[in-house]
């Protein structure tokens, strides 16, 4: 599970989103962002994730922050997952799990009795100057803007 915690630096990332545009930490010097990170596109929890997260979108603009959601589905499924549900902030294809890794995300889980390695759900908060502002570790998916912006 993560290390990271309020006030480390943010990993650099580097990672191609669901259009094949790639996105860097460094894209987003002077703003600030949520990272989340989610299991499996088009699954029931992280849709409802992304879809309240899409719901409350103005009011991240608002507040001046930029959302990335990253999982380790291919470019493909993801485009498929933002436009099915109208996403209107890029999904990060991280097939060879570099991002979830440098956030250290991944690792084992446990579902219906039995462990097995995963993608954790987990978002992080940055500030402007790519600090980690929060580490929401207990993401209540319906609730999650409320989390997030609280």
């Amino acid at each position: 599970m993560t290390t990271l915690k309020p006030g480390d630096a943010a990993p650099q990332f580097s990672a191609l989103d669901q259009d094949g545009k790639q996105h860097s930490l460094s894209d987003y010097q002077g703003k600030k962002m949520v990272v989340y990170f989610y299991p499996k596109a088009n699954t029931p929890t992280c849709t409802v994730e992304a879809c309240n997260l899409r719901d409350n979108y103005n009011q991240f603009l608002a507040q001046g922050y930029a959302i990335l959601g990253v999982s380790a589905d291919s470019a493909k499924v993801q485009a498929n997952f933002k436009k099915k549900y109208d996403l209107p902030f890029p999904l990060l294809a991280d097939e060879d799990r570099s991002v979830i890794n440098a956030f250290g995300v991944w690792g084992p889980k446990k579902f219906m009795g039995k462990v097995f390695d995963g993608i954790h759900r987990i978002t992080f908060v940055i500030d402007e100057h790519s600090k980690i502002a929060e580490v929401i570790t207990d993401v209540k998916s319906k609730e999650h803007t409320a989390q997030i912006l609280k």
